[in-house]
């Protein structure tokens, strides 16, 4: 057997076929099912705050909890994806997320509901990381910007899907039945996704190059249909290294620092002001059935922002797309809280919500699972997701206080400032990696090697 089986070439020649759609769909009916039970906690809070099982700091400490768990999550599974594998890691953390649902539906108070929290937040976490890196390790360059932002409209859907199941399922069967639902479709995702091969190139990666070299055979056999296959690229000249040590170094710091940035800016967005729609409605004197729908109606710009965000995101390039759509998030950021029609409001939420939501498929599913070899992949997601998810750990009690002493008008005027550091970082610090395979980045000796253009 050869020293190495030129993994990374021979996937990005293969033409899109059955084997890529069946890995697509097994994992993102998983990272469905994980946004589902991220979004939840927008219509649960909502409920349990108006019908008296808790008040609002202890909501701003369930949402905390929901970092911790995320935040633990990441940072494990980077060291268990790089050490056992993609497979292993995407199925014990369907298992931990499924379990504690269920039991959440039990929870006999708030403070147990919250303890559910971190645990659930432990799997949704880890879910986050592996789902985006596994696929960016299956599918050629060409076309990886436009089949990842597919991945994340797979998770985004999880929001409207909440916000509808929401609005009729906890008038009648109370907010309990909501963890039932996103436990009983976790469990049932663990079961298909059984299925699912391991990574080839994190085989390669790890020299278990038998093992590589039967998988890719299958998967060309699949891809090719019998037809001949282009010739695979010339192997890169160098093999980066899998210590934990070279994330510091030069080539790749300055993905780790974007990467960082990014993530902490993405993350306060979704949980400092998505997340706390319906919570700001219900103090802002609109019964919690007009606060549902207004939240729906908004959260339907989660799927389209990020079903652009796909379809742009290869086009123009990451870092173009990035801006522009920070830019139109900062417009609509100033607009809204002068906004108190009540036909108007939903109408600019929505304008507001669909580029943050293409800023959720360039950020967490594409740009930074691509910004680092397969040998440290995981790691580096997981710790750049660590720093996102601790980061925002206080952001629940931060909007708590901005929104009691400024209204919304404080709340927005965080999320602008954070958008504007996104801008800046992206564009100053940012490697383009766009149409670019996965070894060509990772062989870059420093940052700009690779097409920096905008």
């Amino acid at each position: 057997m050869s020293a190495t089986v030129n993994v990374g070439s021979r996937l990005d020649r293969l033409p899109i076929s059955s084997f890529h759609r069946r890995v697509m769909m097994l994992i993102g009916i998983g990272m469905f099912f994980d946004g589902f039970d991220i979004y939840i906690a927008a219509t649960v809070l909502g409920s349990t705050l108006h019908s008296g099982f808790s008040t609002l700091p202890e909501n701003a400490m369930f949402v905390s909890a929901t970092f911790v768990g995320m935040m633990l999550g990441s940072f494990m599974t980077g060291f268990l994806g790089d050490r056992f594998g993609r497979r292993f890691t995407y199925q014990f953390n369907l298992l931990v997320f499924g379990g504690a649902s269920i039991l959440a539906a039990f929870a006999p108070n708030m403070t147990v509901l919250i303890l559910l929290r971190l645990v659930m937040g432990i799997g949704l976490g880890a879910e986050n990381v592996v789902g985006y890196s596994t696929l960016t390790e299956f599918v050629p360059a060409r076309v990886r910007g436009k089949w990842l932002g597919g991945m994340a409209v797979f998770v985004v859907t999880g929001l409207p899907v909440a916000a509808l199941t929401g609005t009729f399922v906890i008038p009648a069967f109370t907010w309990r039945a909501m963890f039932i639902l996103g436990g009983i479709g976790g469990a049932v995702v663990w079961y298909l996704r059984k299925s699912l091969p391991e990574s080839p190139r994190w085989l390669e990666s790890v020299g278990r190059m038998d093992e590589a070299e039967a998988l890719m055979q299958k998967i060309e056999a699949e891809a090719s249909r019998g037809r001949p296959l282009p010739a695979p690229a010339p192997l890169p000249v160098s093999t980066p290294s899998r210590n934990l040590a070279s994330l510091w170094g030069p080539a790749l710091l300055p993905r780790m620092f974007v990467g960082s940035v990014a993530l902490i800016v993405i993350n306060t967005l979704l949980y400092g002001f998505i997340t706390w729609l319906p919570t700001f409605f219900v103090k802002q004197g609109l019964t919690i059935a007009t606060s549902f729908q207004y939240s729906m109606l908004m959260s339907i710009g989660a799927p389209i922002g990020a079903t652009i965000g796909a379809l742009t995101s290869d086009r123009w390039g990451r870092k173009p797309t990035i801006a522009i759509s920070s830019s139109l998030a900062i417009v609509f950021g100033f607009i809204y809280p002068f906004v108190s029609d009540p036909v108007l409001l939903p109408l600019i939420g929505f304008a507001l919500t669909v580029p943050i939501y293409v800023l959720v498929a360039l950020l967490f599913a594409i740009y930074i699972p691509e910004l680092f070899p397969t040998e440290v992949r995981l790691r580096a997601s997981g710790i750049c997701n660590t720093f996102g998810r601790g980061a925002t750990i206080g952001t629940p009690f931060l909007v708590v206080w901005l929104f009691t002493n400024f209204g919304i008008r404080g709340v927005l005027t965080l999320m602008i400032g954070l958008l504007v550091t996104l801008v800046v970082v992206v564009l100053r610090f940012g490697v383009e990696s766009g149409r670019q395979s996965l070894e060509q980045l990772a062989h870059a000796k420093a940052r700009g090697t690779q097409s920096n253009h905008l």
